[in-house]
């Protein structure tokens, strides 16, 4: 598939912005020194002449004495040891933080360090047994004394929002990178000095960060010492500021957030050595630098790193500040950085993936962009714009607790737990007992309390949903309430209109199979409000897919509507029949949850009422060519969401390869989430559970049923690709189909 807009982890986007930029600033700056000199005064006249950005700046000095990278053999070379981006951004991007682990993952150097104490003590006691006349002695770098913070006052400097040790944990799995560590320190003793299973890790003992008061990331520098190679990267400087200099020169040049080059109103320095040695500096740039040093800089309440990123050019994936991006002028969709990326997308073969194939069509997808942004909420011109920028939202409004969390790209410190999974997917319930763990910033809850009386009649609109419920229409709930409410939707109104003959209206109990299950795991706890919606109907949602964490496999548990509250009993194992409990105490006022951390082609269970599945990207992942032959042999209705029409015609293709069948026409989703999902290489409309399809299966041998729907005709092409011009218009890139699948 060509486009993984909605289904790539977003800290990887983010990760790439920050190398890309980092491997072009490297690139130009290079070693310091003369070279160095003559760059910044270039630069220093171009500066002068900027526009002045009203915010303040920061200049933030991050040691680093804990965490250590280590590359894997996919890393690819260039400036900087193996910090390139073709692994982040290239035709088979990975999609989750856990597929870097081939190319860069984060090691504690705390373990390491002492484990180095005392391979080194063994070496030396080997060489006094021997008679040997050497002995080694280990000395602090002379870097790691310079770069260490010369101001004590500002604690709370070492560890900015978004940047924390966790945060590189999880981008690199630091849990398995300190078992590493340990393993090797129990089984260091067998080894003879001089045979080490891996290479040291690189330690970036100092990180420049430069960022607006507002949060916005501007430019980046890593001082790397304890690899072979990196002297010229920085390793022994005892000087920080000509680094520094050529970094802030380099961030108003090339910012690295959105927005055209400018400077600062005024910048301030969180390092106090530093300061002073940038007072000469920092007045050529025509910049004001605050008269004291940084000292007790904290977070303000709203601040936070801004999700507004640079976009990439479709085919060659070079950044907005290393090229002018152009939208193609005829469909408005794909972003391309110059005629010759223009012209390869449009002659791409075969022709199905080919630009000049998709142009027209991708035009008609773009049409629907008002269509998705049509949604009651007061917020809704903010939500759906193209330039969204989701983490101050949250941050604004205080969201920065209970599941709000799943939405931020942001890692929480120590003691935090981001996802709610576990032994039991944190199931206890907050303060003031709201299940759904919606929480404002004061920890209180924002869904009000349950209705007395069950709805009457059936709902077909957030509008309508918000004013039964309560709920005023500046509430972001609606954000993570799209899973429960688009499950009621398919029951009340899809599955009716589709497969009248089931009568699904008028069943006591449902089994419903949630198949590829990961990020509406996470948020479990809010379907519970398909209680509220079908007080008369016993619901089992048994949620299945390899991505769920396989410590919950297996697991199943009861929520029960007591009154107005929710209680959570853990159940045993799943087994082939609903529990008693189902059936019993509770009765249909229980919701019973269970879990199979497997692909649904090789789970084994009692045959479903109802399949779905949340934006599903069919061709991004090869188990689903098995899962649909599964689901074509049950022949279960079958609905499925997606993040755009672009998708839904890629899913169609994929279920035509697997079985033979196909897709219904998908159509909007009332209950799709506002937020607009950013897009990095094209201006497609993106949302989470957009639009709605259900699967066609392939006729049984002799039922006389008639074929699953083919493909629409292909529409006409036209023969050369479109001049770009400066016109604000984007065109979408080809599906590559069931050929490019992932």
């Amino acid at each position: 598939m060509e486009f993984v807009s909605g289904y790539r982890d977003e800290f990887l986007d983010f990760t790439a912005l920050l190398f890309g930029w980092f491997r072009k600033f490297v690139a130009e700056r290079g070693a310091v020194g003369t070279s160095l000199e003559g760059r910044c005064r270039q630069l220093e006249a171009q500066i002068r002449r900027l526009p002045q950005d009203p915010a303040l700046w920061v200049l933030h000095i991050l040691p680093n004495h804990s965490v250590g990278i280590s590359l894997g053999q996919g890393a690819e070379p260039g400036p900087g040891p193996g910090l390139g981006t073709a692994w982040l951004l290239g035709d088979n991007p990975p999609l989750h933080l856990r597929d870097l682990s081939p190319y860069i993952s984060f090691v504690s150097l705390e373990d390491g360090e002492e484990g180095e104490e005392e391979e080194e003590e063994d070496e030396e006691e080997e060489k006094r047994e021997d008679g040997g006349a050497g002995s080694t002695e280990k000395v602090e770098p002379e870097e790691d004394r310079e770069l260490a913070p010369t101001s004590r006052e500002s604690p709370q400097e070492t560890n900015p929002p978004g940047e924390s040790e966790e945060a590189a944990r999880e981008a690199g799995g630091g849990k398995d990178g300190c078992r590493e560590d340990r393993v090797e320190n129990e089984t260091r003793p067998q080894k003879r000095k001089g045979q080490r299973s891996e290479a040291a890790p690189l330690h970036v003992s100092c990180l420049l960060l430069v960022t607006d008061e507002h949060g916005t990331i501007l430019g980046i520098d890593l001082l790397v010492d304890g690899a072979q190679g990196t002297a010229s990267w920085g390793s022994g400087t005892k000087d920080l500021a000509p680094w520094a200099y050529a970094l802030l020169c380099h961030s108003m040049a090339c910012p690295m957030g959105s927005g055209d080059p400018r400077k600062p109103r005024q910048l301030t320095v969180g390092d106090a050595r530093l300061h002073r040695e940038l007072e000469s500096l920092v007045p050529r740039l025509g910049v004001k630098l605050a008269k004291t040093p940084m000292r007790t800089w904290g977070p303000r309440p709203g601040f936070t790193f801004a999700s507004l990123r640079a976009r990439t050019c479709h085919v060659c994936h070079r950044h907005s500040f290393e090229a002018k991006l152009t939208p193609c002028p005829q469909c408005s969709a794909v972003l391309y950085c110059g005629e010759a990326c223009l012209r390869a997308d449009w002659q791409r073969c075969p022709d199905d993936v080919s630009h000049r194939f998709w142009c027209p069509r991708l035009a008609a997808f773009m049409e629907r962009a008002g269509e998705l942004a049509t949604l009651p909420f007061t917020y809704t011109a903010e939500v759906t714009s193209e330039t969204f920028n989701k983490e101050a939202f949250l941050a604004s409004r205080g969201l920065t607790r209970g599941y709000w969390t799943q939405l931020s790209m942001l890692i929480p410190g120590p003691g935090f737990s981001r996802h709610p999974r576990g032994n039991t997917p944190s199931l206890s319930l907050p303060r003031g007992g709201d299940p759904y763990q919606l929480l404002q910033g004061d920890g209180t809850a924002l869904m009000p309390p349950v209705p007395p009386h069950p709805p009457q009649g059936v709902f077909g609109s957030w509008h309508d949903y918000y004013t039964w419920r309560g709920l005023s229409l500046d509430s972001p709930t609606a954000v993570l309430l799209t899973y429960p409410l688009t499950v009621y939707y398919v029951i009340t109104h899809l599955v009716p209109q589709s497969f009248p003959e089931l009568n699904i209206q008028n069943k006591q109990s449902l089994k419903i199979h949630v198949v590829e299950a990961g990020k509406e795991f996470d948020l479990v706890m809010v379907f519970w409000e398909l209680l509220v919606l079908l007080p008369h109907v016993a619901l089992e949602l048994q949620f299945v897919g390899d991505g769920l964490p396989p410590e919950s496999d297996e697991q199943h548990f009861t929520l029960q509507r007591d009154s107005l509250e929710v209680s959570v009993r853990p159940g045993s194992g799943i087994s082939a029949r609903p529990s008693s409990g189902t059936k019993e105490k509770g009765g249909r006022r229980d919701l019973q949850i269970k879990v199979s951390a497997r692909p649904y082609h090789l789970f084994q269970g009692p045959k479903p009422d109802l399949v779905i599945g949340f934006n599903s990207g069919f061709a991004l992942k090869d188990t689903w060519l098995r899962s649909l032959p599964r689901l074509q042999s049950l022949r279960v209705p079958a609905f499925f969401t997606e993040s755009s029409e672009y998708s839904c015609v890629m899913d169609g293709q994929t279920m035509a390869v697997a079985t033979g069948g196909g897709t219904s026409p998908p159509q909007p989703n009332p209950f799709r989430s506002p937020f607009r999902l950013r897009a990095a290489d094209n201006c497609m409309p993106w949302y989470c559970n957009a639009f709605i399809f259900h699967l066609v299966y392939k006729p049984a041998q002799g039922s006389g049923a008639r074929p699953a729907p083919g493909p629409p005709p292909p529409s006409p092409t036209p023969s050369a690709p479109p001049a770009l011009t400066r016109r604000r218009r984007g065109e979408k890139k080809p599906g590559r189909g069931a050929r490019r699948r992932k």
